[in-house]
């Protein structure tokens, strides 16, 4: 339940985006960020949440996520202009990475059939809050206006109180899941510092442009990434137990995993990005409107979640995850080329299906890439790739939307997750294996 309302907050804002750009006078293309600093920040605090689930439990990390989520929200809800909302919404994505990690720590200390059975729930649920959240976040814009739409997800405090019961089990998921015990390491902060710096500053490049972005700061921002590239590669060949870890991002599969499921991402997050104004356009009707006709596309998470449950005992996880990246090409292409509610309505559904396939499908494989005392961390990055996809996705379609017209833009898109394809057919492991026992920390393998 605690996931329902960050990814509420995910959808709810696609419908409000034409409301706050109107309302606080800024391009539509600016509004982008208030989707890609969720989705930055939710990233960022995917692996540091990861990393302190060595020292705190996963009931810990998800009291601390929910209050700062909440916060976050609160702030972006009231924010008097579009710096302050983007202010909370990079507060309360913070919250929300955190959060989802606690969550997904308790589901992958499952045993394997387990495992991806509650994580397909979970998928399943998530997707359909996201996909929901058009219509939710029509209603809401309509009826209470764009800034109820904004904190919506401080629902997630009361809701706190129904993971009181789970308190033990969530207190005892990390001794359980294999982590390793002895004395913690120091989280590494100049890991973590580089890392976001260049997720930073390859969102606010693609951005650049839909932001009016000058030239002398692009050029800084340019400098910046490129600088925390090199740091990024040197604190990872310098630094074994680093923030990143060279023997997690090295294990075979883990990289085409990550990868794969950034693309996945990024198709969605870019088409639930434009639909609601795709629709808006075609229909001449409002957010409600258009929120009510993407409610059907919602719905299709929870079939997709009982599908990868049935095909779990038929195929392979990294066969079925060759099938969520072809799902996303094609709906991320039906809806550049439809100009009728119907088909990108129908576009849209096909990038749900992708969406949900690859957090029960990805995230049920994590545990099997790395040994088990790397897995938290492995879970961290993992999912830190596939939300900063989902950044990137809205930033791209926004970043080009002044210089191509709109079909263009999502046809540019659809590249992303045609290479997660290609990747997931040619890049992945041979067999599903877990690393033997022999395949301690500290060594790459």
């Amino acid at each position: 339940m605690l996931v329902l309302p960050m990814y509420v907050a995910l959808g709810a804002p696609s419908v409000a985006l034409p409301a706050i750009g109107r309302a606080l006078a800024v391009p539509f293309g600016a509004t982008a960020w208030i989707l890609a600093a969720w989705s930055l920040t939710s990233a960022l605090a995917m692996p540091v949440a990861g990393r302190l689930l060595i020292r705190w439990s996963p009931f810990q990390i998800l009291v601390a996520g929910v209050v700062t989520l909440a916060a976050g929200s609160a702030l972006a809800g009231a924010g008097p202009a579009l710096s302050a909302v983007i202010t909370g919404r990079l507060i309360g994505g913070a919250g929300a990475g955190a959060t989802v990690i606690a969550v997904f720590a308790a589901a992958t200390a499952l045993p394997g059939r387990q495992r991806i059975r509650v994580l397909g729930i979970i998928a399943a649920a998530s997707a359909t809050a996201s996909g929901c959240g058009t219509l939710i976040g029509g209603a809401v814009t309509a009826w209470l206006g764009w800034r109820a739409v904004l904190a919506i997800p401080v629902l997630a405090l009361p809701l706190l109180l129904a993971a009181l019961p789970s308190r033990r089990t969530l207190t005892h998921s990390a001794s359980a899941s294999g982590e390793r015990n002895g004395p913690p390491e120091r989280l590494d902060i100049a890991g973590a510092a580089v890392l976001s710096v260049l997720a930073g500053s390859l969102i606010t490049l693609l951005q650049a442009h839909s932001v009016g972005l000058p030239a002398p700061p692009t050029l800084a921002v340019a400098a910046a990434g490129a600088l925390a590239t090199g740091g990024l590669w040197w604190r990872v060949r310098s630094t074994p137990n680093g923030f990143v870890p060279r023997r997690v991002i090295a294990s075979r599969g883990f990289l085409t995993a990550g990868l794969t499921g950034g693309t996945v991402f990024a198709g969605y997050y870019g088409v639930l990005f434009r639909a609601p104004s795709l629709i808006e356009q075609a229909t001449g009707g409002g957010p409600l409107q258009a929120g009510a006709l993407l409610a059907p596309a919602a719905a299709c998470s929870l079939l997709a979640g009982r599908l990868v449950d049935t095909l779990t005992d038929r195929f392979t996880g990294w066969q079925m995850s060759a099938g969520l990246p072809a799902l996303t090409v094609i709906g991320v292409l039906m809806v550049a080329a439809s100009t009728a509610p119907a088909p990108i309505v129908l576009g849209t559904a096909l990038t749900v299906c992708g969406f949900a396939g690859a957090q029960a499908v990805l995230m049920s494989l994590a545990p099997d890439l790395v040994a088990p005392d790397d897995r938290h961390t492995a879970q961290g990055l993992l999912n830190f790739m596939n939300v900063l996809g989902g950044g990137i996705g809205p930033a791209a379609v926004a970043g080009l939307s002044g210089i191509l017209p709109a079909p263009a833009t999502l046809a540019v898109l659809a590249a992303l997750p045609l290479l997660g394809l290609l990747l997931s057919l040619t890049r992945r492991p041979t067999a599903d294996r877990r690393p033997e026992p022999g395949a301690t920390r500290g060594n790459p393998r």
